[in-house]
């Protein structure tokens, strides 16, 4: 989230698609009714009508996987109506950038950006770049009138996104896309705020990371970044997933969202020489540049006194990927049904009943010499040997199941959806054997280090060589208790030496020299440092992650704060938790004022720049409110001011984002089953830079516009049961009020296919099916797609075969699919047919 929970209730108009926080998120619903309470307007965009929906103002269906094609009609909307927030566009975004003359879109192409190169299915983003002054900065037209410019391009590019495409594309109808529009676009004012709730319904799609750059392009547009009631807000369905993203867990990123080193990268200075950005815009605060202060740190927490600067920090210790290597979740099962893995961890996880195309994931899993699985429970993975169509006796995966604690039997700290950081105690100890996932890997990796000790292997160092300063170390150097404030402590980072607060140079000039009666220190030997401005790149601060440095300080643990002061009245509580990065509640702030720092909506004032305040060392004027994004002054002041967007180099918002693998703007394409054979944006069906899973001898097969399989799927989940129900499904009250798979359709449907409501079915896909419970509701409808009638089912994907013994995982039925940027798994829209049994 840019924003945090609570702030919900601040916002004047609320959209809510790609999520159902009535169910899923349902205490954090409260804040959407207090702002409905307030004269909020709510917006439901959901292909079913949920609660979300039944407490929203205005309702709009849509066909699952067509959300650019409604979200790129909202932007035509506010450019053809001038309902932009114009000051905001021209000062705070990069409209007024000038795009290569090279560049080419959808429109003249056919669908594709130029550069595409369709042997690869990829783009060479060279003509996406933009056109450079002598200095290396972009060349700009303040008035946005330019045709080369990102915001005319951006109105040429979703021109063709009319109300009456758009209707044929999603299904919604055409008065009810114009009432979400103007409802929406009414917060391009001042003195307004829209915000943007989106879950797993915009992610998992082949075109997901795009889902989200239209909704971010809307919010740039209309001034909705950075300011109280505003965002773009994921979210998470589970309590730590911000955290366990944080903190590294995607194949892609170091703790800290620092890039994972290839293998051609031989040092670390070709590492900080590929990934630290340069920018010689004066008002550019271009944050990254602090990444070699960011990656010396974490590898000087690793690998403590073994890591000096002579040695490189040991980072030729750090694991590296080849160049262009993909880690993520299909790959991965990709490789391991070709034999390609031996051993495998399930931590945490149940890929059995989560993993997209489960038939092939279970089939992954009989391919491996031995697999650990740690969780609660058993579960369908656990026992995928004897699960449905296994035979054990041609299985010879060796699988270990290490019971773990919940999490209310064990300390520590989870981040939630708005970047809090909390710390939650132990309320009871661990049942029977069962450990804290902490324990365990305190375990193994004691037990795996003494075997290299003993017989040796590949690059021991790696692990040997790590600090693990964790508890009391008995007399053989084994820690038998983890001491998670140590880990919290690690992680906050410290001073390995007295570091001195040396004053800086000014540009073009050598540093001055201090007096000795002047020396400051950052910070004492030892001492827990309480900013990541302090951390260094020379090896003298110790970080496991800069953006959580402050959360654990000497002055005591702030996650663990619960003081319910709420200075601003706008919620953000700054007493209560910790929120990464430094306690800031809402990310980009500074965007939430003009140029001389006063706020837009001064009722509603996120910060304010006080000219008048008077700081320790005399300076005057300092910014009130939440931790403002740097300290520098407003913009106005043109020699120390700096633009917000400060983790981007030019210091804007992306109206244009030539990063991403698929293009800079975001353009509709067909999911990778679709009902319609043809797009009908354009001749282009699918995302042209998706990879393609297309091998039929790994369960890899696809069905689009497929007569056997005419009936739009997605998957949801539902307030009974969490993730693929491990936990709820073994706590009988809970699987009692939800006890087995069912799927959702339209009375239409079910006249059609004569079944009734509690009827068994059987639902199938190109690639499985699984038998569910008919739930026969007018909350679906059939929609009408270009010129015909398209039906949409839905399936909750909370169960499987181990408990309660009957049905299955929904994503028996989903395809090896994933996003271009991402790979996440496209599990919201895909074929079925479905069959009343006999």
């Amino acid at each position: 989230m840019t924003n945090h929970w609570i702030d919900l209730k601040n916002a004047d108009v609320i959209l809510i698609m790609g999520a159902n926080p009535a169910e899923n998120h349902p205490v954090s619903f409260r804040w959407i009714l207090k702002a409905k309470d307030a004269g909020a307007k709510v917006i439901c965009v959901d292909p079913r009508f949920t609660r979300s929906a039944a407490k929203a103002d205005i309702y709009a269906p849509l066909r699952s996987g067509t959300d650019i094609a409604f979200l790129g009609g909202m932007i035509n909307y506010i450019l053809q109506n001038k309902l932009y927030f114009t000051d905001y566009v021209k000062q705070y975004t990069n409209a007024a950038m000038l795009v290569s003359a090279d560049f080419r879109m959808p429109h003249e192409l056919d669908g594709l950006f130029s550069g595409y190169d369709p042997k690869k299915r990829s783009y060479d983003a060279k003509s996406w770049g933009f056109q450079k002054d002598g200095t290396g900065n972009p060349l700009t037209d303040p008035t946005l009138s330019d045709p080369s410019c990102v915001f005319q391009l951006l109105k040429k590019h979703y021109a063709r996104y009319t109300p009456e495409m758009v209707s044929s594309i999603t299904g919604t109808p055409n008065e009810t896309l114009v009432e979400v529009y103007k409802a929406y676009a009414s917060t391009g004012a001042p003195d307004k705020a829209g915000t943007s709730l989106y879950a797993m319904g915009w992610t998992q799609h082949t075109v997901g990371t795009q889902n989200i750059r239209a909704m971010s392009i809307i919010q740039l547009l209309l001034g909705n970044i950075g300011v109280a009631g505003g965002g773009v807000n994921a979210l998470r369905g589970e309590s730590n997933v911000q955290g366990s993203t944080d903190h590294g867990l995607l194949f892609h990123i170091l703790p800290g969202y620092l890039p994972m080193p290839t293998a051609d990268l031989k040092d670390l200075a070709a590492y900080n020489a590929k990934y630290t950005p340069k920018s010689s815009d004066p008002q550019s605060a271009n944050w990254w540049q602090n990444r070699p202060k960011y990656i010396a740190s974490y590898l000087k927490a690793i690998y403590g006194a073994k890591a000096t600067k002579e040695n490189d920090f040991r980072y030729e210790l750090l694991p590296k990927m080849d160049p262009g290597m993909n880690g993520s979740w299909l790959v991965i099962f990709d490789q391991m049904i070709k034999g390609k893995f031996s051993g495998f961890f399930a931590w945490g996880q149940n890929p059995a009943c989560s993993g997209a195309n489960s038939n092939k994931v279970r089939k992954a899993l009989a391919k491996l010499d031995w697999m650990v699985a740690v969780n609660l429970f058993d579960n369908e993975t656990a026992s995928f040997w004897r699960g449905p169509g296994m035979d054990p006796a041609k299985v010879n995966t060796e699988v270990f199941l290490l019971p773990a604690a919940a999490s209310f039997e064990k300390e520590g700290s989870i981040t939630n959806s708005g970047r809090w950081a909390q710390w939650r105690y132990m309320a009871v100890k661990p049942l029977g054997q069962s450990k804290p996932d902490s324990e365990i890997m305190n375990d193994l990796f004691f037990r795996i280090k003494g075997l290299y000790q003993k017989e040796g292997g590949a690059l021991p160092e790696q692990l040997t060589n790590l600090t693990w300063n964790y508890g009391f170390k008995r007399a053989d150097g084994i820690i038998r208790g983890v001491d998670i404030h140590a880990v919290a402590k690690e992680i906050n980072g410290s001073f390995i030496v007295e570091v001195e607060d040396k004053p800086k140079a000014k540009p073009g000039e050598p540093p001055p020299a201090p007096k000795p009666w002047e020396k400051k220190l950052l910070g004492k030997k030892g001492e827990l440092i309480d900013g990541f401005a302090k951390l260094q790149a020379d090896g003298s601060t110790a970080c496991g992650n800069w953006i959580y440095c402050q959360s654990y300080n000497e002055k005591g643990n702030m996650m663990a704060r619960r003081v319910k002061k709420d200075p601003t009245g706008l919620g953000m509580f700054p007493e209560w938790s910790w929120c990464w990065p430094v306690n800031r509640r809402i990310i980009y702030n500074r965007a939430s004022v003009n140029l001389e720092g006063k706020p837009f909506n001064v009722k509603k004032a996120v910060i304010y720049w006080n000219s008048t305040a008077v700081l320790p060392d005399g300076k005057v004027g300092k910014w009130e409110g939440d931790v403002p994004d740097g300290p520098w002054p407003p913009m106005a002041d043109t020699k120390e001011g700096r633009k917000p967007f400060i983790m981007r180099t030019d210091g804007l918002g992306a109206l244009f984002g030539p990063g991403l693998k698929d293009g800079p703007f975001p353009e509709h394409y067909e999911p990778m089953e679709s009902p319609v054979a043809k797009n009908l944006l354009s001749r282009q069906q699918i995302n042209p830079a998706v990879k393609i899973f297309a091998d039929p001898a790994v369960e890899d097969v696809l069905a689009s516009a497929d007569s056997r399989f005419p009936i739009v799927a997605t998957t949801y989940r539902v307030t009974e049961h969490w993730q693929t129900g491990v936990l709820t499904r073994n706590t009988p009250w809970l699987l009692e009020l939800q006890p087995r798979q069912f799927v959702e359709m339209s009375v239409e449907l079910a006249r059609e296919k004569g079944v009734k409501n509690g009827d068994k079915v059987t639902v199938a896909s190109a690639r499985g099916s699984v038998e569910a419970v008919a739930l026969v509701t007018p909350r679906l409808k059939p929609m009408k797609i270009g010129d015909r009638l398209v039906h949409q089912v839905g399936l909750p994907w909370c169960f499987g075969w181990c408990t309660p013994g009957v049905g299955d995982a929904a994503n028996l039925l989903t395809p090896t699919a994933g996003d271009a940027n991402t790979m996440i798994p496209e599990t919201k829209a895909f074929m079925v047919t479905l069959k009343r049994r006999g």
